[in-house]
């Protein structure tokens, strides 16, 4: 009795997902022009906005080398370095 359950419930947990799997190669309808189109600028638009991004990117990893290089220089001449932060004494 018990290896008719165990076997009842496996065929239902291996039958119910090949049976509902039907549904998952349905085909969707071609898009339309407007939703080419849209995708297009959609896409347009995030290049450019990466674009931007990467530039941004680029100048403010040169304005933090010049920084350290100013930093490295200064402690090379003995002058006074940056000021570091100190944690705040209770």
């Amino acid at each position: 009795m018990r290896g008719a359950i165990v076997a009842a419930i496996c065929a239902v947990m291996i039958g119910a997902p090949l049976v509902m799997s039907g549904n998952l190669w349905a085909k969707l309808p071609p898009p339309t022009e407007e939703a080419k189109a849209a995708a297009a600028a959609k896409a347009a638009k995030a290049a450019e906005a990466a674009k931007k991004d990467a530039e941004l990117l680029s100048k403010s990893m040169d304005v933090t080398a010049e920084q350290y290089k100013k930093m490295q220089a200064a402690k090379a001449k003995g002058g006074p370095a940056m000021a570091t932060p100190t944690a705040a004494k209770k």
